[in-house]
């Protein structure tokens, strides 16, 4: 299989901003940077104290994002589009929904901040969803052709 997009100085930036990140959350407000959680404060906050941080978090993620887009950091890179239908992103999305629930937090909270706290729970949930997504791969890539 080839590589099409090797990226690896952005990536390389893009993961020191997420630890950086992660890092101020954590020494700042003194919470994980789990994005399942911070957006669910946004859907029912907590506080009202609480909503301005977690809207400025999601914000910059997703200005982040346009940012990167729309700029000439990312030269060499095509277009950043979505490669299933809307239908496909949809039941994706849910499930995701559904494992954040089970697994009581999302990619971020678990791999990224759960692993740094050297925590055991997140390091089954970690192995969990990432044996999940490897199965997956295998499954629509291989099996069903996808």
């Amino acid at each position: 299989m080839e590589i099409i997009n090797f990226t690896p100085i952005s990536s390389l930036i893009g993961g020191g901003l997420i630890g950086l990140a992660a890092a101020f959350l954590l020494v700042s407000k003194g919470r994980i940077a789990g994005i399942s959680g911070i957006a669910g404060g946004i859907i029912y906050p907590e506080s009202k104290g609480d909503m301005a941080w977690r809207i400025a978090f999601v914000a910059g993620l997703i200005l982040g994002g346009l940012i990167y887009q729309w700029s000439n950091i990312g030269v060499g890179v095509e277009h950043i589009q979505a490669m299933a239908s809307t239908p496909t992103l949809i039941v994706a999305g849910l499930l995701v929904g559904i494992g954040t629930q089970i697994g009581t937090g999302c990619t971020s909270g678990h791999g990224i901040c759960g692993l740094a706290r050297r925590s055991p729970r997140s390091l089954v949930a970690t192995l969990s969803f990432m044996g999940s997504a490897l199965v997956t791969v295998f499954i629509v890539r291989h099996l069903v052709g996808g």
